[in-house]
């Protein structure tokens, strides 16, 4: 989805994720010409939202938030591939 899009459906402004583009708290596809994004960036957009607004999480802590929660998935991706590599028959 594109940027207008992603900022309409969470009822904030094209500016407002910008800013977040800029911290790096949001990272559009690379490969594509305009910033698209996914329905995992519309979630982060979310749980951005719930941090400040419900939570009042201010932008120094939402950025250790999402940079923890990063490494989290990163490593759950290699204990998967592990567990994968681990459960191959040997050659």
């Amino acid at each position: 989805m594109s940027k207008h899009q992603l900022a309409k459906s969470a009822g904030i402004r094209s500016e407002t994720l910008d800013v977040w583009i800029t911290q790096e708290w949001l990272v559009p596809d690379p490969t594509s010409g305009a910033a698209q994004f996914t329905d995992i960036d519309a979630a982060r957009v979310r749980l951005i939202l719930e941090l400040k607004n419900d939570l009042g999480a201010n932008d120094e802590g939402i950025a250790v938030i999402l940079h923890l929660m990063d490494q989290l998935h990163g490593m759950r991706r290699a204990l998967a591939r592990m567990k994968e590599e681990m459960q191959r028959p040997p050659d």
